[in-house]
C-alpha cells in the first residue's frame, strides 16, 4: 500500500527530502533503481519499476521532477483499472507542469483504482497533490504548502495511526539534525523499518480488521493466499539546494536485501539558487 513522508521547502539545505516505504507482493517482478526512457536527457527518469505494468512509485529525473504515490485502501477496487504506476512515469517524461499535468489528469482520473500523487518540479518550486478518491467526489488537486507531509493510504496527512507516527519520528529526528546536513539514510533505517501495529481500536474501518492491522505498521509483512506481501523497498530521496540529488535505495530481491545509490546533478537550474536564496 505504500507510506511516504516528506519535507517540502522547510529546511535552509534540502528544498526536498523524501522517505517512501514501497509494499507489493514479494513475488511480483520488479527492477531495481537506474535510468530510462526520456525524449531527451532532462527527461531521463531514475526509479524503479514494476515488471509486470512497468510504472514505478517514486522516480524522478536529470531535470528535477521527482513523482510519488500510494495506494487509497479500499473495499472493492476494480479489476480492470489502468495501472497506478503509470502515472509518475507519465509526469516525469511529459513537458507539463505539475499544475497542467493535474488539471489534464482530473479528466482521467476515474480509469484508476485509488492513489495519492505528488508531482514536483524543483526549478520551478511548484508540488502538487492529487488524488482520485473518495469515490463519487470531485477530482480536485491542490498545491502543497511548505512543511513536514505524510502521505499514506487515505488523503494527504490523514490521522492513521501509521501516518501520525512516522510524521512525529520524522520531525523528531529532523530536529537532531537542526539547519545542519541530514543523513536521510540513517533516519530510514530508524523510521521505515518500524513493524509494531496500530491499536485496532484506531484502524480506519474500511476493510476486514484483521487485514487492516496487518497493514498498520510503518513496514508491512503480511503471509497471504497469493504469497508474502508487503515492504520491499525502502527510498530516501535528499535533494539539494545546489541541485544534488541523492537517491539510495534498500530493496528485496531474490530474498535478499540489497542496497544501491545513486547521486547526479539537476540540469537547467536557472531558477532554483535564485528561489531558494
Amino acid at each position: 500500500m505504500c507510506i511516504a513522508v516528506f519535507l517540502w521547502q522547510a529546511h535552509p539545505l534540502y528544498p526536498l527530502l523524501v522517505l517512501h516505504n514501497r509494499d507489493e507482493y514479494h513475488n511480483r517482478p520488479t527492477a531495481a533503481v537506474e535510468w530510462w526512457g526520456g525524449s531527451c536527457e532532462e527527461m531521463e527518469v531514475l526509479g524503479g519499476r514494476d515488471g509486470v505494468a512497468g510504472g514505478t512509485w517514486l522516480a524522478c529525473s536529470r531535470g528535477g521532477r521527482v513523482a510519488f504515490l500510494t495506494n487509497v485502501l479500499e473495499l472493492h477496487p476494480f479489476r480492470n483499472a489502468r495501472p497506478r504506476g503509470e502515472l509518475p512515469v507519465l509526469f516525469l517524461q511529459s513537458s507539463k507542469s505539475p499544475k497542467e499535468f493535474a488539471e489534464g489528469l482530473v479528466k482521467e482520473a476515474h480509469h484508476y483504482n485509488g492513489f495519492n500523487l505528488i508531482l514536483s518540479d524543483i526549478p520551478s518550486n511548484t508540488m502538487v497533490y492529487i488524488s482520485n478518491r473518495p469515490k463519487g467526489e470531485a477530482v480536485v488537486f491542490q498545491d502543497v504548502s511548505p512543511g513536514l507531509h505524510v502521505l499514506s493510504n487515505g488523503k494527504l496527512n490523514c490521522g492513521w495511526p501509521k501516518s501520525q507516527k512516522l510524521r512525529r519520528g520524522f520531525k523528531e529526528q529532523l530536529l537532531k539534525y537542526g539547519d545542519g546536513e541530514v543523513h536521510l539514510k540513517e533516519i530510514a533505517k530508524k523510521l521505515m523499518t518500524d513493524t509494531v501495529k496500530a491499536d485496532k481500536k484506531k484502524l480506519p474501518g474500511i476493510c476486514a480488521v484483521e487485514w487492516e492491522l496487518a497493514l498498520s505498521s510503518i513496514f508491512v509483512e503480511v503471509d497471504t493466499p497469493l504469497g508474502w506481501c508487503g515492504t520491499r523497498s525502502t527510498i530516501a530521496l535528499t535533494v539539494g539546494r545546489n541541485g544534488e540529488v541523492c537517491f539510495d535505495e534498500t530493496y528485496l530481491e531474490d530474498g535478499t536485501w540489497k542496497e544501491k545509490t545513486t547521486n547526479y546533478q539537476i540540469k537547467n537550474l536557472r531558477q532554483l539558487n535564485k528561489l531558494l536564496c
